[in-house]
């Protein structure tokens, strides 16, 4: 399946090897170019062994039914989205809307939850997303895929644009895919090149997992796996990087409507008195703007959350085409409420005896410039006890360390 995840590889001077057998320095990952806005890898830096451990750790807690692997590669597209901060704030914006639509399709088919977040590597949560080669929509679907897996393309809709519908052929495939490989990184890879090339690459190494037939594969998908870890990474610690989610436009209560006639969409807005362009990116499959039901196949259309008398005056807008709209005032949207911060239940403090006194356990975030001796004596501890506490963080007393890390005092 070809996706608008599409790489052009530079070509190295040195030779690239698994990277987990890489000397952080001496790795290099690919540069990636792509023909469209879904976010782009670059060039990865050098990775300092704290960084390793730390972003590993980080992943594994997080880990559920896909393996969140680390290695350089992954590493490299942690450091390219964590620099794109307006980026990944706009899809967490973005996610309040469409993350509910996946997440229950996801749910009913059996599909991990997190497997979620692969849309933003496809299309960076945008439905009219096109690529070059002709995939569409927000999970990137070709013509002839999507028709194997129920969407329907006519001159009125293409149902590769509607996210509900996608959604529902997305995890469909993806359950195809891990029914046959049995690893849902390889189900997730074969969402990028097809089921066949993964088939293949497995074939030739007799091996059963990704990073065995990562080179085997085409180029594409040889980033696009890591970009999943790196993005699922990002999404669940975006706080440490100094992401800050932004408001949405759709981050609203929608509702549908079922009609079973061609009705506009711009007869739609004025009935509700909103922008032309805010029905249309709530109903992106409708590529003429026009709602094609009929009696025989009616179609929804997603509107905002409405008070009644408005739905009185889109009903009458639909059942009569021709009768005039009335003037009406903007209408307020119903925001989708931000979901509660978890609560931790409070545990009991036990102090603990250090240098002949007594600490009370605590965690400390690293601000830039912070060392451990600094934190040591900030905090009257003994800068070997530090180290003993945080083994990841290295030994290097006078080293600063990377904003945003968790240094244990008094545990670990």
């Amino acid at each position: 399946m070809k996706r608008l995840f599409t790489f052009i590889i530079c070509v190295l001077s040195l030779q690239i090897v698994k990277a987990d057998n890489v000397e952080p320095a001496a790795f290099m990952a690919e540069i990636v170019q792509q023909d469209t806005n879904v976010l782009l890898p670059a060039v990865q830096t050098p990775v300092s062994v704290y960084q390793n451990n730390i972003f590993k750790r980080r992943l594994d807690s997080v880990q559920q039914e896909v393996p969140l692997d680390y290695n350089g590669y992954v590493q490299a597209y942690i450091d390219n989205y964590t620099r794109r901060k307006d980026e990944m704030g706009r899809m967490m914006g973005l996610s309040r809307y469409y993350f509910p639509i996946y997440e229950k399709a996801f749910k009913e088919a059996g599909i991990p939850d997190e497997i979620k977040y692969l849309s933003i590597v496809e299309s960076a949560l945008n439905p009219n997303a096109i690529s070059r080669v002709g995939a569409a929509g927000p999970w990137q679907f070709m013509s002839e895929t999507a028709k194997i897996y129920g969407l329907s393309m006519t001159d009125y809709v293409d149902e590769r644009r509607d996210p509900v519908q996608a959604s529902n052929a997305a995890a469909a495939y993806l359950k195809d895919a891990y029914q046959q490989f049995g690893d849902w990184l390889l189900a997730i890879a074969s969402y990028n090149c097809g089921k066949s090339n993964v088939l293949h690459a497995l074939e030739q190494t007799g091996t059963h997992d990704f990073w065995s037939i990562r080179e085997l594969l085409p180029a594409e998908t040889r980033g696009y796996v890591p970009a999943f870890i790196a993005i699922n990474y990002v999404m669940k610690y975006h706080k440490y990087h100094y992401i800050v989610p932004q408001t949405g436009n759709l981050a609203i209560v929608t509702d549908t409507v079922m009609v079973n006639k061609f009705v506009s969409l711009n007869r739609v807005a004025q009935a509700l008195g909103m922008p032309l362009k805010d029905i249309c990116t709530l109903n992106p499959s409708y590529r003429q703007q026009l709602v094609n039901g009929t009696a025989a196949v009616p179609r929804k259309i997603v509107i905002p959350k409405i008070e009644n008398d408005r739905a009185a005056i889109l009903r009458k807008a639909i059942a009569d085409i021709s009768a005039p709209i009335p003037v009406l005032r903007p209408i307020q949207y119903i925001a989708i409420a931000p979901p509660p911060e978890p609560v931790k239940p409070a545990m009991p403090v036990q102090k603990v005896m250090v240098a002949g006194k007594l600490v009370t356990p605590t965690t400390h975030t690293t601000k830039r410039g912070e060392t451990l001796s600094g934190i040591a004596s900030q905090y009257g501890v003994k800068v070997e006890d530090l180290m003993r506490w945080n083994k990841s963080l290295g030994s290097n007393t006078t080293l600063p360390l990377m904003p945003g890390l968790t240094v244990n005092i008094g545990q670990g």
